[in-house]
């Protein structure tokens, strides 16, 4: 088989296990929501595992705005090593729902979708169009217990399996 043969067949076959994965669109996109209130740095308290961030403490991301768009640097530490990815995300309709398109590796984006979001925009829960994505993000380091039980609790109730949670150290 020629490499272009095995790359779509990965492609495809991608495409097919994401298509199995449980959705989460019965899980509305935090709505009205700010973006300029969103900017900033969020500290990653928990995570479900995926391959990308195997390994990685004292994980953050960075958001700013360019023009229309939101650019975010995700960092961290892997063997002692700093390690960061540029993105950019565009809202993927109306500009006052917390749904958007990040790409990290254009032409290719994802789903970013804010399902929680503190009223003072102190912490967060983000996933994608799956629940095979899952993330809870703070504007400290550190999250209080009862905040953070609070969060695991709405995480069961929509279906993410929070047993294989990720605290990556802050």
């Amino acid at each position: 088989m020629k490499p272009t043969c095995i790359s779509a067949g990965l492609a495809v076959a991608a495409l097919f296990l994401a298509g199995c994965a449980a959705s989460t669109r019965h899980i509305p996109a935090v709505t009205p929501f700010d973006a300029d209130r969103y900017l900033g740095r969020w500290y990653e308290i928990a995570r479900l595992p995926h391959r990308f961030e195997r390994g990685l403490d004292y994980v953050a991301a960075e958001y700013s705005r360019e023009k229309q768009h939101l650019v975010v640097v995700n960092s961290g530490v892997r063997n002692g090593e700093p390690k960061s990815v540029r993105g950019l995300a565009k809202f993927k309709g109306d500009m006052n729902t917390a749904e958007l398109r990040v790409s990290f590796f254009r032409p290719f984006y994802g789903d970013y979708r804010v399902i929680w979001l503190a009223p003072d925009y102190s912490s967060a829960v983000v996933t994608s169009s799956t629940n095979t994505y899952f993330w809870i993000l703070a504007r400290d380091r550190q999250l209080p217990a009862d905040r953070l039980q609070e969060l695991l609790t709405m995480a069961k109730k929509w279906g993410f399996d929070i047993d294989k949670l990720e605290y990556p150290r802050q």
